[in-house]
């Protein structure tokens, strides 16, 4: 790749912890991302939680991407992904969540579960290819009807 290709394509986004002072931008984000959006408060609720961990893709000053889940235990479940509008295809998703795999690894957990859209052709390629399997369904569980999978990733 071409210096100039690069400049072009601007620099990766960094990974990093997800704090407070990420609720508004995470906020802003899921909104964008989910037909019922967080609001800011939910989601700061969320970051001062000891038991959720977040991290975020941020290119330059920008959030581009967060990921957040709930550790119980040996487990963990993810609440949330999501991946600016103008920055999907692009390959982020995944850098992102083999990160947050591995810190949810080394605070113990053993197995990751998350709920999915079986319509989110996109989320559910990311998953498999991450190694998430199912394990369950949820019939209706989403407005206008659509079921749920449940993944699930053993690590360790």
């Amino acid at each position: 790749m071409t210096i100039v290709s690069r400049f072009l394509r601007g620099a990766a986004p960094t990974v990093s912890a997800a704090g407070p002072r990420d609720a508004p931008a995470i906020a802003q984000l899921h909104g964008q991302s989910f037909g019922r959006g967080w609001g800011e408060d939910e989601v700061y609720r969320l970051l001062i939680d000891r038991a959720v961990i977040a991290h975020r893709a941020m290119s330059r000053r920008t959030l581009v991407g967060f990921i957040m889940s709930r550790l119980a235990a040996d487990e963990a479940e993810i609440l949330s992904v999501a991946i600016a509008p103008a920055r999907r295809g692009r390959g982020l998703s995944r850098p992102l969540l083999d990160h947050h795999l591995r810190s949810l690894a080394g605070l113990g957990a053993r197995a990751i579960f998350l709920e999915v859209d079986e319509h989110n052709v996109p989320a559910c390629r990311l998953y498999e290819g991450a190694g998430f399997r199912e394990a369950g369904r949820r019939p209706s569980y989403y407005a206008g009807g659509a079921t749920a999978l449940v993944l699930r990733r053993d690590l360790g």
